[in-house]
């Protein structure tokens, strides 16, 4: 039996760009939240719970986007250009982020503010940047030929702007959620209130995005409402609705663990979401994968690295998060 190797590669690439999304998500969820920390030690416990895996985290968008430049270069030739604009913006923000991470802490504690900023500055820019980008995908990129044809600012529109907010949203609860099982006493309470806001706000965004994209074409209309189609989509909003109720029973609870994963469980859903809406145009409205793949030899000498890059990658990622699995304390580091 013949592999479809573009089928492969469209979900290794999907995988790596979910893991990028929930991991880096929630390093950028709490410099989301930064100027909500109460003290300059609450926000020394927030950096501390990420600084050891901060930069793994980012290693899926450089495998997300470096698979995407050898595996679909047409898609890459296409969106690039489409997404000039948020990407940069993207880039400059994670760049920031990453120079306040080895500056932060060599500051004088009056200058530590500017640090401060710079955070909360850069992890906005870059979760903004990333909404931007997944909202102009989502409503289409025209294209003439094999090229890009639109304008500038395509990327520009008030879906893209509103799928911005929704990822600023979800990442913020991501964090929040975060600091709940990693942080304890007061400093775990302040944030358990913020993730129910958050996650309030989470799930009404949720609702905008699920009623707003059908509207953007039929064909993503009729693969949700349409019979028998929803026979098979209907369990997507069904898991949101359980995990929903997970995520605000854990909240109202002491346990600590449960709202990260529900908030985990919810981005799941929500990009399983995605895949149903888009599949299998990998530049839509009208590239699908097996249109934009490279050749099958190509993409069978890439599988070959993959096979043995991602698992080194799995395997030293799992092992930071293991080696630092305790909570995080003022003035103590892991305990």
């Amino acid at each position: 039996m013949d592999i479809d190797l573009a089928l492969v590669w469209a979900l290794l690439i999907a995988a790596s760009v979910f893991l990028y999304v929930v991991l880096d998500g929630f390093d950028l969820g709490i410099g989301i939240l930064f100027p909500t920390a109460r003290s300059s030690s609450e926000r020394d416990v927030m950096m501390n719970s990420v600084a050891p895996v901060w930069d793994g985290n980012e290693t899926w968008l450089v495998l997300g986007g470096g698979g995407l430049y050898a595996v679909f270069p047409l898609a890459y030739a296409v969106l690039m250009p489409a997404l000039y604009a948020p990407i940069m913006a993207m880039l400059f923000g994670l760049i920031f982020r990453g120079v306040v991470f080895e500056f932060r802490f060599k500051a004088p504690p009056e200058r530590r503010w500017i640090w401060d900023v710079s955070f909360f500055l850069g992890s906005l820019t870059a979760a903004l940047a990333q909404g931007l980008a997944l909202g102009a995908i989502v409503q289409g990129i025209e294209v003439e030929g094999r090229a890009y044809a639109g304008g500038w600012l395509d990327w520009l529109t008030p879906f893209s702007v509103m799928t911005a907010i929704a990822v600023v949203i979800g990442y913020a609860l991501l964090g929040a959620t975060w600091l709940i099982w990693k942080c304890e006493g007061p400093m775990q309470a302040h944030f358990r209130a913020k993730a129910r806001l958050l996650g309030g706000l989470m799930l009404a965004m949720i609702c905008i995005v699920s009623l707003w994209t059908p509207a953007l074409d039929p064909q993503i209309a009729a693969r949700w409402f349409a019979f028998p189609q929803i026979l098979y989509t209907a369990p997507v909003p069904l898991m949101v609705l359980g995990l929903a109720v997970l995520l605000f029973t854990s909240l109202a609870s002491t346990r600590d663990a449960t709202p990260f994963l529900a908030s985990l469980g919810l981005f799941l859903v929500t990009f399983a979401g995605l895949g149903i809406s888009l599949y299998p145009n990998i530049v839509p409205p009208a590239i699908t994968i097996w249109d934009a793949a490279a050749p099958d030899s190509s993409l069978l000498f890439l599988l070959v690295g993959a096979a043995v890059l991602i698992p080194m990658i799995l395997a030293y990622s799992g092992y930071a998060y293991w080696v630092f699995r305790g909570k995080v304390r003022p003035d103590e580091g892991y305990h």
